[in-house]
This record gives structure tokens, sequence and C-alpha cells, in this order.
């Protein structure tokens, strides 16, 4: 059973590696043939949408225990980056030219790439020290400009989800608007952000202590 986790886990982070590679070749492709940064969510957004939809399997792996990461933290992190994609870029075509997306899906793809390739070698006993460097220290420039990315498009967001009256039905028996709660969701980004913030930061110190602790034995 071991054995047949890891090589389903391996042929996930793989594919998943491939899927964001393609992602990012196309939102650079995009930008040299049109010199824009308006165009990555044409370019790219439909497959993001499909990685991130996948992306759910994590949450369930961590449900299930053949990964170590729990339910909360994967759930939290795939929650609001669903959000961010579907219920907002993708029902509001006004903002889906919006140079934040590009600034967002550049950083996801970067993480996404690096974070993928290190767990697929992982599940094969293939990682290089190399390669978990790179997963636990790019994270740190890297993963605040994805979310300052996401929270400047939801912020671009509101005027449009006002005037549209988005999900009014949805939030109707919630006795809240929409446009509350995506201004509660800015409110407290920042704090959600840290938290999976200063998780990977512990985890960055735990796997990169392992090596010189091996050498000393």
């Amino acid at each position: 059973m071991a054995r047949l986790s890891n090589l389903y886990l391996f042929i996930y982070n793989f594919l998943q590696t491939i899927g964001w590679a393609i992602a990012f070749w196309r939102i650079l492709i995009d930008l040299s043939t049109t010199h824009s940064f308006n165009a990555a969510f044409a370019s790219s957004g439909q497959l993001i949408c499909l990685l991130q939809k996948t992306a759910f399997l994590e949450v369930i792996h961590g449900a299930l225990g053949i990964v170590p990461s729990g339910v909360l933290l994967p759930l939290m992190q795939w929650g609001g980056r669903t959000h961010y994609l579907l219920a907002l870029v993708g029902n509001i075509v006004e903002v889906q030219e919006s140079q934040s997306i590009f600034v967002t899906f550049a950083a996801w793809s970067i993480s996404e790439v690096i974070r993928y390739s290190n767990y697929a070698l992982s599940c094969i006993g293939k990682c290089p020290y190399w390669s978990t460097y790179i997963r636990y220290t790019l994270f740190i420039p890297v993963y605040p400009v994805g979310v300052a990315g996401e929270m400047w498009l939801m912020y671009q967001a509101l005027p449009y989800i006002k005037e549209k009256d988005l999900y009014r039905n949805f939030f109707a028996a919630l006795h809240f608007s929409y446009l509350t709660f995506v201004k509660v969701a800015l409110v407290c980004y920042p704090f959600l952000w840290l938290k999976l913030y200063l998780h990977l930061l512990k985890q960055r110190r735990s796997k990169l202590r392992k090596p010189r602790q091996t050498k000393k034995e």
C-alpha cells in the first residue's frame, strides 16, 4: 500500500509540475509576443483553473493521512485560490485583463513548479538537497507577491461586485452581501496568509536542518 500511495503521489505531483510549467510558459510566450501584462488570464486561465480544481485532492490526501499536511492548511490555500479564480476572475469579465492577474499567475506558477517537482522527486527518493533548498527558500519572496496580486485584484473587483450585485440570491439567505464578504476577506487575508507563511518558515527550519544533522552523525 505504501508503494502504491507513493506511485500515485508521484504521478499526481509530476502532472501538476507539467501543468504549471505549461501555464508559466504560456504566460511568458504571451508576454513576449504582445509586450503586455494584460492577457495572462486569456493565455493560461483555463489551464490554471483546471489545475486548481484538481488540487482539491491535496485536501483529501491530508484527510486520508497519505501526506502529513493535515486538512486545515491545504483547505485554506485551496479555498483562497479557488475563490479568486472561480468566484471573482471567472465571473467578472472587467477584471480579466488586469495586470494583477499576471502578478498572481506568475508567482503561483513559479512556486508550484518548484513545489510539485520537489514533492515528485521526494516520492521516488531522488530529491537532491538543492531542490529542497530552493523549495523552502524561494517561497520567501514569491509567496508574498502572489498574495499581494490576489488582494490587488479583490480590491479592483469591489466596484463591479457592487454594480452587478454578485451572488445576490445566495447571500440573501445569509443576511449580508457578497460585497461585504469580500471586504471582510480583504481585511482577514493578511492574517490568514501570515498563518500559512509562518508554517512554511517553520517547515523551512525543519527541512533544511536535516542534511547538516545527518552529516554530523
